[in-house]
């Protein structure tokens, strides 16, 4: 079912993302939205937050993810390719999330590996891709 899909999906991004979301127990498990909430691709990337936060939602209400509850740090790219990396640094050094949802097209995602990698980010990338493209740092689903 989805539930489950949503909670292996969101197991694995908190397991692999860093020791940091495991070390203090107390603390919310942070999950960075990073998909246009404005510009041209808002119409297409605003159902992908929305659903992100439903799953995180239904998440919590069953208990959260390893005895922690998440929490959605949403910003908004607004459909500008390099503001896609800035929006990345942001959540990765500044909000400290321990994963990134999001991104919906090759440029965008382009844009963003870069600072995923140099921060050692977890970025799950919702969409099928022309390959030719490879990160231990990227889930490209």
């Amino acid at each position: 079912t989805v539930g489950r899909f949503a909670t292996a999906l969101m197991t694995a991004a908190v397991m692999g993302a860093s020791t940091q979301a495991m070390a203090q127990d107390d603390d919310p498990i942070k999950v960075g939205i990073l998909h246009s909430l404005s510009g041209t691709m808002a119409i297409s990337e605003t159902v992908l937050k929305d659903t992100v936060e439903m799953l995180i939602e239904q998440q919590n209400d069953a208990g959260g993810l390893l005895g922690r509850q998440l929490e959605a740090v949403v910003v908004d790219p607004a459909s500008n390719w390099p503001l896609f990396a800035e929006r990345a640094r942001e959540l990765l050094a500044q909000e400290e999330v321990d994963v990134i949802f999001g991104n919906w097209t090759s440029v965008s995602r382009k844009a963003v590996l870069p600072v995923v990698e140099e921060l050692n980010g977890l970025l799950f990338y919702p969409v099928q891709y022309e390959g030719e493209e490879s990160s231990e740092n990227v889930f490209y689903t």
